[in-house]
């Protein structure tokens, strides 16, 4: 096996056992397509855990500079010390949108929640919205699509922070300092917005880089409608409702 299959076999793996959904909905994609996206979505994986890799708020900065120095080092066509360098110097254009989500991620290293939603929107276009960016540009996406696939991006990142956020609370990082519901609500109708401009667009084969919000509207709906969004279990789909809707969104588009 080369060494680009073996870091490609160890990102799709990553991104298996740290990632479930978005595995599944790579896996939905055209297996053709595949290999242009594990690696962004392993790389992805290792930003987002790096805050949470050590108590010391320092110390997690320090791992994510790591990142942003590999990163940064793709566009001189250096290789990570990484088993996913190999893999990632395969997709090193689109994976330099990742430099400024890892910049973002320093707010996660913090235990401080973000001092207004404005704030919080900035933090899911940086991060959530470059990575979806990231992916539909390694599958060839136009450029002008770049900003409706990162509001998608953004709206599809809030779906998922509401759903952690009972367990980010938990941990004693809420992304908001004790919200009402009202707000929720709002957050959600906006997150709803966000997604949108994103059906007007003809992506061809990089529509696939947006399987991985294919859960958002219906979590960003629910949110919408709850009295407690925040609720646990408030958010969180069936199985089955969640495995017709990857089928419906991989035939007909999110």
């Amino acid at each position: 096996m080369s060494d680009l299959a073996a870091s490609l076999q160890a990102s799709a793996e990553a991104v298996r056992q740290g990632d479930p959904d978005r595995f599944a909905a790579t896996m939905a994609a055209p297996a053709e397509l595949r290999d242009r996206l594990w690696p962004l979505y392993a790389v992805n994986l290792e930003i987002a855990r790096a805050p949470w890799a050590s108590s010391e708020p320092m110390v997690a900065e320090m791992r994510l500079q790591w990142w942003v120095d590999a990163l940064e080092a793709l566009s001189e066509e250096r290789e990570p010390p990484h088993e996913i360098g190999p893999a990632l110097v395969s997709v090193a254009a689109p994976a330099r949108h990742l430099i400024a989500a890892a910049e973002a991620r320093r707010a996660d290293c913090w235990p401080e929640p973000f001092g207004d939603v404005s704030s919080l929107w900035a933090y899911l276009d940086q991060t959530a919205g470059a990575l979806y960016w990231a992916a539909a540009e390694a599958l060839g996406a136009p450029n002008e699509a770049e900003i409706a696939v990162r509001s998608f991006g953004a709206g599809a990142g809030l779906a998922a922070l509401l759903q952690a956020w009972p367990d980010l609370a938990a941990r004693g990082r809420p992304p908001l300092a004790a919200p009402d519901a009202e707000t929720l609500r709002q957050l959600a109708a906006e997150g709803q917005a966000r997604l949108d401009p994103a059906r007007k667009l003809r992506l061809g084969a990089a529509k696939a880089a947006l399987l991985p919000g294919w859960q958002a509207r219906a979590v960003l709906a629910r949110a919408r409608g709850s009295d407690d969004p925040l609720a646990p279990g408030a958010l969180v789909l069936s199985e089955f409702r969640r495995r017709s809707g990857l089928l419906r969104a991989a035939l007909l588009g999110v």
